[in-house]
């Protein structure tokens, strides 16, 4: 039913789910028992009826049975949740361990038993935000790169935050923890069927807080080990062609295309498509000291953020040659016009402090 609390696809949602009925039920006997009680007595014992009020003040007795009862209702209630807690709050011995970091408004993924990571972020249509085009059935329920994990196997979620209080919650596995600044948070999952199964941040971290969703891939334990392989080989090759990128420069052209895609889709968002930001929120690129002044400072704040702001450290989330190209984009956009190019080995030179 669609007011009820779904089953879930492992064993501790399961649990969660027949835990979630016994009390329910349990309550539903108490209030029956209860209002009927209530409900009979007014009926039976209405004045119309002579009905003639009982004169007393205590009863140790009653006293008795309606602390006794609702005590022994209570450990009977209390046993079956006490395991099903400590169950869900047992993460120990591991299959898979991935790190879940939350930011605004994406999740990071690092696959600690493997070199894989990489961010997740939400892949509905601007249009369909902007009412232009058809909602589809997943609606903000879309990412561009979903967490893979294996069936069969126990996966441990160590989940924090980079800035604000986040919550990763994911209904099919009866898991949702905050991810907070400074902590991690542990939780951890088994997933008995592949399948693909959603979630989203379940904490109200800042503007964009609905467009931070969760897609989860559960896959066979031979495709799953497949899919780190050549995720493994794709990240190997791109560290490669950065390395090569160091050694080469980048024309105006290429800068100016390239980062005009990466602004639109990573930058726009907050600052605006035009670089006049929201006045009061977000700052202005457009004729702005940053984006017209010291070029290292413009690399340093693109790539480390602003602490205190919403600016997020793009350093990670971004390659050298998207950076370069994006900084670029920036300086030379909406009539900034400084004629300056960034390539890659100036970005990288500010990531190692140089």
């Amino acid at each position: 039913m669609r007011l009820n609390l779904t089953k879930g696809v492992t064993d501790i949602s399961q649990q969660v789910y027949d835990l979630h009925m016994t009390i329910f039920m349990i309550c539903v006997v108490i209030g029956v028992v209860v209002f009927g009680a209530m409900f009979i007595s007014m009926y039976l014992h209405r004045k119309s009826r002579g009905a003639k009020p009982a004169n007393f003040h205590e009863s140790t007795k009653v006293e008795i049975v309606w602390t006794v009862i609702p005590f022994l209702i209570l450990i009977g209630i209390a046993i079956p949740a006490a395991k099903t807690l400590i169950a869900m709050e047992d993460p120990s011995n591991p299959d898979v361990t991935v790190l879940v970091t939350g930011s605004q408004w994406k999740w990071h993924y690092k696959y600690m038993d493997n070199d894989v990571e990489y961010y997740s972020v939400l892949a509905t249509q601007p249009e369909q935000i902007h009412n232009k085009f058809e909602k589809q059935q997943n609606y903000l329920l879309e990412v561009d790169r979903p967490l893979v994990i294996p069936t069969g196997q126990k996966v441990r979620f160590l989940i924090t935050s980079d800035d604000v209080i986040h919550s990763w919650w994911m209904p099919a596995f009866a898991v949702k923890k905050d991810a907070n600044p400074g902590f991690i948070n542990e939780a951890w999952t088994r997933v008995n069927e592949p399948g693909i199964y959603r979630g989203q941040c379940a904490e109200l971290c800042g503007k964009d807080h609905g467009f931070m969703p969760i897609v989860v891939i559960a896959k066979e334990p031979a495709d799953y080990q497949n899919w780190v392989d050549e995720q493994a080989e794709i990240q190997r090759k791109a560290k490669e062609e950065e390395q090569k990128l160091l050694a080469m420069n980048m024309s105006m052209e290429e800068l100016m295309e390239n980062g005009q895609k990466v602004y639109q889709s990573t930058c726009a968002a907050c600052h605006q498509g035009n670089g006049e930001g929201l006045p009061g929120i977000f700052p202005a690129l457009k004729n702005s000291p940053v984006a017209t002044g010291d070029v290292k400072h413009h690399i340093d704040v693109v790539v480390h953020g602003v602490s205190g702001t919403a600016m997020q450290a793009f350093g990670k989330q971004l390659s050298l040659k998207d950076l370069a190209s994006v900084i670029t984009y920036e300086r030379n956009a909406w009539g900034n016009s400084t004629g300056e190019t960034v390539q890659a080995k100036d970005v990288n030179a500010v990531i190692k402090g140089q």
